[in-house]
């Protein structure tokens, strides 16, 4: 097998990892605030002990994406607890609509008119998925919080890939994405913790779900997803990380008989259409 498919199912293999942390949210009684904060705790060990690349690099710099991956940690767990994660995932995705929304005020790259047909249509999907999930479920109690959070959660990951942006043009040939991971990771837990006290009962299922939501689906997944960049262009990255918003409401649905309704399905199958068109339209420019 070439490097190239290696890395390719490297990034496969992230994204699958990466697109079951809705089931295993789902599946620990644990609240929002205890999942997020134990999880990134967890997980902010084994980038350091297992990465020798995560232990390097911290200056102050670091800082301010370490602080909007943390605010997407944490708002995405929330989100995931009180609406479906199919909404939860689906309405993070809309990250790259605040990311050109923002870029002209935070990177100077004004927003094109190619650009418009995708914004209407990260628009309309985002529509349909507000309007397919308002009902109150057993597994999404507080849909209409969630959406709202999930959306934040969407912003917070726009800001943290326009920052990863500038520190790669401030900083080129280094990469900083693994110290700012393992920082985004402490900060998730430190910011949790207060809320998270005390833990009134905990199951082996529980102390198993964050375990593996740390270790795995953020840890071993970051390690494969780094393998992966390392060999493959952008947009190849950019098209195998949608695997994640497919799988993901398709786990919960498989492990909690989650059953979003259609009319967000849509709109998610929208939003992933829209994404992968700009990606395709970028590699023709």
């Amino acid at each position: 097998m070439s490097p190239e498919a290696r890395a390719r199912l490297s990034v496969l293999a992230a994204a699958f990892l990466f697109s079951t942390g809705g089931a295993a949210i789902k599946g620990t009684a644990l609240d929002g605030f205890q999942v997020a904060g134990f999880r990134s705790a967890v997980a902010a060990l084994v980038l350091v002990l297992v990465l020798p690349a995560a232990r390097r690099g911290f200056r102050a710099d670091l800082v301010p994406a370490a602080l909007a991956y943390a605010a997407t940690l944490v708002c995405f767990v929330l989100a995931t607890k009180l609406t479906t994660a199919a909404a939860a995932i689906f309405l993070q995705s809309t990250a790259p609509l605040w990311v050109l929304l923002l870029s002209p005020w935070l990177l100077g790259e004004p927003i094109r008119r190619r650009d418009l047909p995708f914004l209407a249509a990260i628009a309309a999907g985002l529509a349909l998925v507000f309007l397919g999930s308002r009902d109150a479920s057993a597994t999404a109690p507080q849909p209409l919080a969630g959406n709202a959070i999930a959306l934040v959660s969407g912003l917070a990951y726009a800001l943290l890939m326009i920052l990863f942006r500038r520190l790669a043009r401030d900083h080129p040939g280094e990469d900083r994405s693994l110290p700012a991971t393992a920082l985004g990771n402490a900060l998730a837990f430190a910011a949790c913790l207060p809320v998270a006290l005390p833990v009134e009962s905990v199951r082996a299922a529980d102390v198993t779900a964050i375990l593996y939501l740390g270790t795995v689906q953020i840890g071993f997944a970051y390690w494969l997803f780094a393998r992966g960049l390392k060999r493959l262009t952008a947009l190849e990255v950019s098209l195998l990380v949608l695997v994640e918003p497919v799988l993901n409401p398709l786990w919960t649905w498989l492990l909690h008989d989650e059953r979003p309704a259609v009319l967000a399905l849509t709109g998610g199958a929208v939003l992933i259409a829209a994404l992968a068109a700009r990606t395709l339209l970028d590699r023709q420019s």
